[in-house]
Parts: C-alpha cells; structure tokens; sequence
C-alpha cells in the first residue's frame, strides 16, 4: 500500500504555513521569541533559504511518519507484507488483503478522524519531547506552550489532510 506522494506533500507544507501565521509577531511570535531569547540579530544571521529548504525536507518525513499513524489500513498491509505472493501481488494474502481493502478500505478515512489522531500525536509525542528538552535547556513553560500549540494544530491539519485525501 503505497501513499500518496502529492498529498504528502502538500501536507508537507502544512508547518511552514501554519508557522507563518503562528509565529507572527501578532499571533505568538513575539511570545516565542521573549521565551526562545531569540533576538533580531540572531534571526538576520541564519541562512534562511536552507533553513526552509531543510524544514520542508523534514516536514515531508514527518508527513510520511503521519500517514501511517492516520490511516489505520496500511497497518493491514504490514502485518501481511511477509506472507507468500504478497509482495507480487499473487496469492492467499494478497487476495485476502484485496477483499478487506474493499470492504474496509475507506473506514476512517475523514479529515475529522485523521485531526484526530494528528492532535493527539501532538499532545503524546510532540509535547512530551519539546518539554522533556525545553527543562534541560531552562526554557519557559511559555516556550513549551507556545510550541506545543503549534505541533498540535500543525500535526491535527496534517493528519486531516492526509487521512481525508491520501
């Protein structure tokens, strides 16, 4: 069961343009940058061409990673991939797997369900590793909060996406 490349990409474009908006200066930017001790100098000093070239890339794996989390079918898949003449499409598993896929195939598969699960990834995943690095590095629970907020939002408008059109 091979995904949706095109809509893992549009999906990979998802946190660049929720973290335009998010990290607005009249949204939550400046909120972030007093709790990321970020200043204006230090943000003229990136390379942000490859700073957004990078974050894309990465959004794309995280896109790949959400599509296997909210489309629950593609779990059918894994659990059979090794059986004999799956893989070349021929056989038991392979016919048992057409027949579920036509019966089951589109259980699921709303942008409703799919926020679902993108936001509680964002609140089991996302939060508990912004956190667990944001205590070591003394940050504020300001700079949890506002960057939790955006993985959540940015992971449930993911997950819809993906489950509703993928």
């Amino acid at each position: 069961m091979m995904p949706n490349f095109l809509v893992l990409l549009l999906a990979a474009f998802v946190p660049v343009l929720l973290g335009f908006v998010w990290y607005h200066p009249k949204i939550f930017g400046n909120a972030w940058a007093q709790a990321a001790e970020m200043t204006e100098e230090k943000m003229k000093g990136g390379k942000m061409g490859l700073i957004f070239f990078l974050s894309f890339v990465l959004s794309f794996f995280l896109a790949m990673a959400v599509n296997f989390i909210v489309i629950h079918q593609s779990h059918m898949f894994s659990t059979l991939a090794n059986e004999p003449g799956m893989m070349e499409q021929t056989g038991e598993a392979w016919t048992y797997f057409q027949d579920f896929m036509t019966t089951y195939g589109n259980r699921f598969r709303t942008f409703k369900h799919g926020m679902f699960h993108g936001v509680l990834d964002g609140i089991m995943f996302a939060t508990p590793i912004l956190a667990i690095n944001a205590m070591f590095e003394r940050k504020s629970f300001k700079y949890v909060a506002v960057n939790a907020g955006y993985w959540i939002l940015t992971l449930g408008v993911m997950g819809g996406i993906i489950c509703q059109y993928a």
